[in-house]
């Protein structure tokens, strides 16, 4: 079926196997947000979903089934992974650009990377990038293009291409081969103006099917807002850069409403940087959720600082938060500090305690090897897991992206790689205080206490409530005398690597015995 428009993007959830094995798919907002909003100017348009396709090659049959006029890789800019611009998906973007081009399509790209990296894009064959928020600038661009509206090209604000390319004259002198770049594209900031992403192109039986097997339940994805207003040095914000913009509670509790009625979700990811940051607005839309029944477990990233203000988690609860995901990032107030986070060890350890006194759970997101770490800031970390025991962690490396006060800061200390190439590579990109193999060690070695530790407090509570013999106090038990046995290892492992960093550890705090494993950790008011 022909299409005008064919809507994909590059994040190809098959070419990131930490990802693809985890089998927690999210269809792309991103895409689908710039989809609803062609139709509403009246497009057709079709939907390419890398995230369920097994190769590139599936990308050349959709432009064979659909022959579109226009190509357009328009990423999730929501999501994290597309934020971080991995190699092989930059690849996949490469691939998809040159078969575009061979289906005789126009080609817009806009994303992330491309922001970055608009000459690199450019060079490869799309014909225009669209820099910022893409729905308006994309809009207007098909516009001109079609004949809808006659300004000239320059005029469109939020643009990057080749004047030579499309067959447009620069001013007197200009090189038809350097990029042109228009004015900046202001922020919508009235984000209930959007329509709802465009969900019925999504093939949502193949996604519930995949949810359903590997976990038990089917989750979507929501987000209600778009930007972050702080300042830490390490993160890449291309897109939105400091700005924050918010849908309004009615508007959001309406679009769950009908992802409820139509869809039918056991459960909610909000993708947002930060959800609920506009004082009072987690209040309102918890209000809304009861009042409506709309209550559905959910998990969403929020900070420690503003978990602490009067009503927030008790408003997360009301709204349905089952886990709620904080940027921990380090146990060290030092490297907090030095990463101008804003936030201190006192007020992770107060948040923790906060959100689990009100039966929600907490995930830390940690980060190690940012300019200046020592093995006692790792220990310090590791301590701060330990003592606040939260149900969830994720592990990365300090990862310079550009535009960011930390690229600058190690920007001449960069090879010629400068991004990974998927989610599990942490490679170390700069002269960090270790090197890559410590960190991947590192990696292992903190995933393998953490599984041994919970395993050990979920066997002590199956033996505790007399369940001896049962399945699963056998399948717990067996889990916490494999990392037992496995973690000796890895703890040796790490130490040599740190000596061959120059930063010899004092002790190895944490080690655990299958007897530690499994006693009861006290309880304690965080």
């Amino acid at each position: 079926m022909s299409a005008q428009v064919l809507i994909g993007q590059s994040y190809y959830l098959r070419f990131d196997p930490k990802l693809y094995r985890a089998r927690q798919p999210y269809p792309p907002l991103g895409s689908l947000y710039a989809a609803s909003y062609l139709q509403s100017l009246g497009y057709s348009v079709a939907f390419f979903d890398a995230i369920l396709a097994e190769s590139v090659q599936e990308w050349r049959r959709a432009l064979q089934t659909h022959t579109p006029r226009f190509a357009v890789l328009f990423e999730d800019n929501f999501n994290y992974l597309s934020k971080m611009c991995l190699l092989r998906m930059r690849q996949a973007a490469f691939e998809m650009i040159g078969m575009a081009r061979e289906a005789g399509c126009t080609v817009i790209v806009c994303g992330a990377d491309a922001a970055d990296h608009a000459a690199a894009y450019l060079r490869r064959g799309a014909d225009f990038v669209l820099r910022g928020e893409g729905e308006i600038t994309l809009g207007e661009l098909l516009g001109v293009l079609c004949g809808r509206s006659a300004p000239p090209l320059a005029e469109i604000a939020g643009l990057a291409y080749l004047p030579g390319r499309v067959g447009v004259n620069g001013s007197p002198g200009f090189d038809r081969d350097e990029i042109f770049l228009t004015a900046p594209r202001p922020d919508l900031r009235e984000l209930d103006s959007l329509p709802f992403p465009a969900w019925e192109l999504v093939d949502i039986d193949a996604y519930r099917g995949i949810w359903r097997r590997a976990h038990g339940y089917f989750s979507m994805n929501m987000v209600t807002t778009r930007g972050c207003p702080f300042h830490c040095n390490w993160c890449a914000k291309p897109i939105w850069g400091q700005r924050y913009n918010v849908r309004s509670p009615q508007n959001v509790a309406a679009e769950l409403a009908w992802l409820k009625q139509t869809y039918q979700p056991d459960h909610i990811w909000f993708v947002d940087d930060i959800l609920g940051l506009k004082p009072g607005w987690l209040d309102e839309f918890a209000g809304l959720v009861e009042q409506n029944n709309l209550r559905t477990p959910f998990k969403c990233l929020s900070r420690v600082d503003l978990l602490l203000r009067d009503g927030a988690v008790p408003a997360l609860k009301r709204a349905g938060a089952q886990i709620v995901w904080v940027g921990a990032e380090s146990g060290s107030q030092k490297i907090l500090n030095a990463m101008e986070k804003g936030t201190t060890v006192e007020q992770i350890r107060q948040a923790a305690g906060q959100l689990r006194r009100h039966g929600i759970q907490v995930g830390f997101f940690l980060q190690f090897g940012y300019p200046g770490e020592t093995w006692e800031d790792i220990q310090q970390t590791l301590r701060l897991v330990w003592a606040t025991r939260p149900d969830d962690i994720g592990i990365s490396v300090s990862y310079p992206l550009p535009g960011t006060t930390f690229y600058r800061r190690v920007q001449e200390q960069l090879g010629e790689k400068q991004n990974w190439y998927d989610s599990d590579d942490l490679a170390m990109l700069f002269h960090g205080p270790f090197n890559t193999r410590f960190y991947r060690q590192l990696h292992r070695r903190v995933h393998r206490e953490y599984r041994l530790r919970k395993a050990g407090r979920a066997l002590a509570q199956s033996l505790r409530g007399g369940q001896f013999l049962s399945r699963r106090t056998l399948k717990t038990l067996a889990q916490v005398v494999y990392h037992a046995l496995q973690l000796p290892l890895d703890l040796w492992r790490l130490e040599r690597l740190a000596r061959q960093g120059g930063q010899a550890p004092r002790e190895l705090q944490g080690a655990m015995s299958l007897e530690e494993a499994s006693r009861p950790t006290p309880q304690r008011d965080m």
